[in-house]
């Protein structure tokens, strides 16, 4: 098993409507974009959308794209990403 670990980025955003809201997206992942009406929702968003989107790559029989300087590192052991 190998782990992977993505950088993202977080940026305050509005709705539609006006409201607050924030788009959160993986530079590394070329069109992974997502949003949430909080910082911790947008952030909780798009990590589901990066775990979909290797799914993906992996199902099509590819692999993840690794790319220090987007943010994008393997691990060949498991490990445990910690945001603080």
């Amino acid at each position: 098993m190998k782990s992977y670990v993505f950088r993202v980025v977080v940026e305050e955003d509005t709705t539609a409507s006006g409201q607050e809201a924030y788009h959160a997206y993986c530079p590394a992942l070329k069109g992974c974009h997502t949003w949430g009406r909080t910082y911790d929702e947008a952030l909780a968003n798009v990590r589901e959308a990066i775990e979909l989107y290797i799914d993906d790559l992996r199902e099509a029989g590819e692999a993840a794209p690794l790319d220090p300087q987007c943010g994008a590192f393997e691990w060949p052991t498991p490990a445990v990403a910690v945001n603080v």
